[in-house]
């Protein structure tokens, strides 16, 4: 095999190099967009004709097909209309009567959906301490005990996400898929926060990975799209079912879009990386942060986890500020960063995370969660730090 070839590329290659069209003379660099609602032809879409737009376009082909190799999966991914309409289609995958164990503190939106069809006694919902790894292990252990006589291979589901939002808490990802799946759960994980380039489940064992796409994929604040990264093609046969018949599907020109802001994935996740990282060790010695959560501070409980199974820290930095009026003040006071409900643009973005009251009452009140965009570092810090400077009355 050649030394320059697809399958030696590294990830900063790929994410440019994947889902272009064949090479040919006078042939586009770039895939074009399929604007169609219907496509000739009498063939069934289960043999695998299009049919209809509903079913299938050729603009989603090619960004499923480079997320799911970015993944090391070995069949497609599958792009959905939004995060959540991606989560509802994984959680959808679960038997009735079985059991769904999701962390604590994980996006508000899987969690809600969770609990809200868990209410309508289609599964059950068991909530834990991601980075408690033997107390994960017991409750996916006692669920699949309890499950048993369902005789159903996805009657236990074991939900992980890591980095956790917005407490940015670390879970043992390999020991919790091997543990998990020892014991006969199916597996699935968020992997939003870190992305492909920072972390691959599906090498780990797990059998689905979910994405917002609307976030780091992406990447410019301008899209709202979900993904599904099954590892097996039969997982996927039931996703692809499930979005068929739900309708949840995404418009081509926003798949395009995602598409080329997959290009600069790479770029964009070194340098935010770097801005956290010289941003977070700042506010952990600052006067007026009581807390900072950031899997690259050595301090961070997290921190050797995820230096051992990840490529790099990510972009998002959870502080405690105290209380409610101090972070809603340091919010006000910024005038770079943008208060705003999201994470993984090219700009940076703060909220105060209890003002949504579907966030759990273990995240504090005065918590910020930072997503740290590719601006010059030292022009972020100084908003940053005369916000923390106006919250404090300039008391050091």
């Amino acid at each position: 095999m050649p030394k320059s070839s697809p399958q030696n590329h590294r990830p900063a290659t790929r994410v440019v190099d994947l889902g272009r069209p064949a090479r040919g003379e006078d042939t586009p660099v770039n895939p074009p967009i399929t604007l169609s609602s219907t496509y000739v032809g009498t063939g069934e879409v289960a043999s695998g004709a299009r049919a209809y737009g509903r079913y299938s376009n050729p603009t989603w082909d090619p960004f499923e097909d480079a997320l799911a190799r970015l993944e090391g999966a070995d069949v497609p991914a599958l792009v959905y209309g939004s995060g959540l309409a991606a989560i509802a289609s994984a959680l959808d995958l679960v038997a009735p009567g079985g059991t769904v164990i999701m962390p604590t503190h994980t996006y508000q939106g899987a969690l809600l959906g969770a609990q809200e069809t868990a209410r309508t006694g289609r599964f059950d919902l068991v909530t834990v301490d991601i980075e408690d790894t033997q107390a994960v292990i017991a409750a996916v252990r006692s669920a699949t005990e309890a499950k048993a006589p369902l005789g159903h291979d996805r009657s236990v589901m074991l939900w992980i996400e890591s980095p956790t939002n917005p407490m940015l808490e670390v879970a043992d990802l390999p020991a919790l898929v091997e543990r998990a799946k020892a014991d006969g759960a199916f597996v699935v994980v968020d992997n939003t926060f870190a992305t492909p380039l920072l972390q691959r489940p599906l090498e780990s064992g797990a059998d689905v990975v979910v994405h917002s796409v609307t976030k780091y994929l992406a990447g410019h604040s301008d899209v709202v799209l979900g993904a599904c990264v099954p590892a097996e093609a039969p997982v996927r046969d039931l996703l692809l079912h499930h979005r068929s018949i739900q309708g949840a599907i995404a418009g081509p020109f926003d798949v395009w879009l995602a598409l080329r802001g997959l290009r600069t994935l790479a770029l964009r996740v070194e340098r935010s990386g770097q801005n956290a990282q010289i941003l977070a060790e700042r506010l952990a010695a600052h006067p007026a942060v009581q807390a900072t959560r950031f899997p690259g501070l050595p301090a961070d409980p997290g921190h050797e986890r995820a230096a051992a199974q990840m490529d790099g820290f990510g972009a998002i930095i959870a502080i405690d500020v105290g209380s409610t009026e101090a972070a809603d003040a340091l919010v006000d006071a910024c005038r770079l960063w943008t208060p705003a409900t999201s994470l993984g643009g090219v700009e940076s973005l703060l909220e105060r995370r209890r003002r949504h009251t579907a966030e759990p009452e273990t995240v504090p009140e005065g918590l910020v969660r930072l997503s740290v965009g590719i601006e010059d570092v030292e022009d972020l810090w100084t908003d940053l730090e005369e916000a923390l400077e106006a919250v404090t009355g300039g008391v050091a």
